[in-house]
Formats: C-alpha cells, structure tokens, sequence
C-alpha cells in the first residue's frame, strides 16, 4: 500500500451550487463554496478559499493561499498575490466615476493587493491603487490611494495610523522617524527609516 506525501493536495472542492465557467483555472487544493460564480478568464491558485455568493470576473488573477470571505466581488482589473486575506462583504471597483448610462468598460483601473495583505470586513478598496505587502486595513475603511507595506489603515477616506507585522501585530514604532522593533511571536525584526517599514 502506498501514502500519499503530506505535500500532496487534492484537486480543488467545488460546491454543487457554485458556478464555474468553462475555462477557469482553479488551482488544486482550493475550495468553492456555496453560490460562487467564478467567471472563465479568471485564475486563481493553490490553497484558496472562496467563500459563500463570492463573484470573481475574467480579468482578474488569485495567487495561492486567498481567502475570500462571504459576499465579496473580485472584478475585472484585481490582481490579488499570495496570501492575501479579504474579510467579509469587502468591496472592490473597477471604474472611478461610474454611470449606467455611460458605458466605461476601456477604462478599468487596475488594483493591485500585495502579498499578505489584509483587507478587513467592509471595507472599501478604491480601483486603480497598490496596497502593500502585508498591509492591514481596518473594518469599514474606505482606500483611495496606494497603501506603504506593512501600514495599518483605518477610517474614511483611510489614514495610516500605525504599522502590522506580517504575523499580524501591531509593530510599537512611530509613523516616522527610524528604529527598530521585535515580533513576539516570531522574532523577526522590523526596522523604520524615511517612513517605510521593512522586515530584516
């Protein structure tokens, strides 16, 4: 009798209810739950999690190990790397000044979400910016504009109010200025200098 290696993943899990048009790439190991619609251009890799009435159009790319939570809508133009974390009914755009009576779709701006970013539930994410590596923004804010990595975001429009480790505290350094700070959890330091933050 022969084992399967404990690095051996399964193909993907697709719910009976879930919608999957033909020619989506679905990478092994990912589960699709209730009621999701995932259109056929899109690509998405190992590892993910689409939770229940989530939507993810065709232009639009998912690195490994995604999470999307329940309700949330990934447009065309959204690039999401690897273990990117989008809490419940958070909101994506694609057109900055939409109307129903003017058709935009050559002007989608292209969002892009770094890897390990956080994007908290209901929270809004504006088209067209970046949002750094392992930033974290807050329940309920609203994102206009590129995010540095490792900021931590909150209110509307969002404000940087601090810094997040990539384990996910909050790191005890200023805004600006420089030093340095040490994660409890897993020793890795972080160090300031000319308001950007980056782990040694």
């Amino acid at each position: 009798m022969t084992h399967a290696s404990p690095t051996t993943l399964a193909p993907a899990v697709i719910h009976p209810s879930a919608i999957v048009d033909a020619g989506a790439q679905i990478g092994v190991g990912s589960r699709v739950w209730h009621f999701v619609h995932v259109c056929s251009g899109a690509r998405i890799g190992e590892r993910c999690s689409l939770g229940q009435n989530v939507f993810v159009g065709n232009r639009v790319t998912i690195g490994n190990n995604v999470k999307i939570q329940n309700n949330v809508s990934v447009y065309d133009n959204v690039t999401l790397e690897d273990d990117v974390f989008c809490g419940p009914s958070m909101v994506f755009t694609n057109v900055y000044n939409p109307r129903s009576a003017v058709t935009r779709k050559d002007e989608y701006r292209d969002t892009l979400v770094r890897r390990g970013a956080t994007l908290g539930a209901n929270c809004t994410v504006v088209c067209g910016i970046t949002i750094g590596e392992h930033a974290f923004v807050a329940a309920g804010a609203v994102v206009n504009r590129d995010v540095k990595p490792f900021a931590l975001m909150a209110g509307v429009p969002a404000k940087q109010i601090g810094w997040m480790s990539s384990f996910g505290e909050r790191v005890a350094l200023p805004l600006t200025g420089s030093g340095q700070w040490k994660c409890p959890n897993t020793g890795a330091i972080y160090s300031l200098s000319s308001g950007q933050l980056s782990r040694s």
